[in-house]
């Protein structure tokens, strides 16, 4: 098995008009948005596994921003952070089909700006003995 990492997520929600909808804290804004993401490993280590059909040794960081829309808990307009990014190309393509129809049940009444990273690395053989 190969190891996908979930580095990190940094989450800045900003004030909605409108009160109907939950408001998290920023701390689990930040939680549920990072198991909203975890439910698309399963399909990055597929992506991942078909790079390493042709480069054995791929590997890096697949950093993405995005926005999780308020009222709907939609993730809107992911981008690859090409900064922060040092992962193949397939991998970055990769995550963004990932996020595609990703939703944050329920919503939340404000807008949340986010950074996340993910970390591509061949688990190590293990030791002979």
């Amino acid at each position: 098995m190969k190891k996908i990492q979930l580095c990190s997520v940094a989450l800045l929600a900003t004030l909605a008009v409108g009160c109907s909808f939950n408001a998290r804290s920023a701390e689990d804004y930040a939680s549920e948005t990072t198991a909203l993401l975890k439910t698309k490993e399963a399909q990055l280590k597929g992506c991942y596994d078909e790079v390493l059909k042709t480069d054995p040794k791929a590997s890096g960081v697949v950093a993405v921003h995005f926005t999780v829309a308020p009222k709907t808990g939609e993730i809107t307009d992911p981008t690859i952070d090409k900064d922060a990014t040092t992962a193949p190309e397939a991998l970055g393509q990769c995550v963004l089909d990932a996020m595609a129809g990703l939703k944050l049940d329920p919503p939340d009444a404000r807008t949340g700006k986010a950074s996340f990273s993910y970390e591509f690395a061949p688990n190590e053989p293990a030791p002979a003995g």
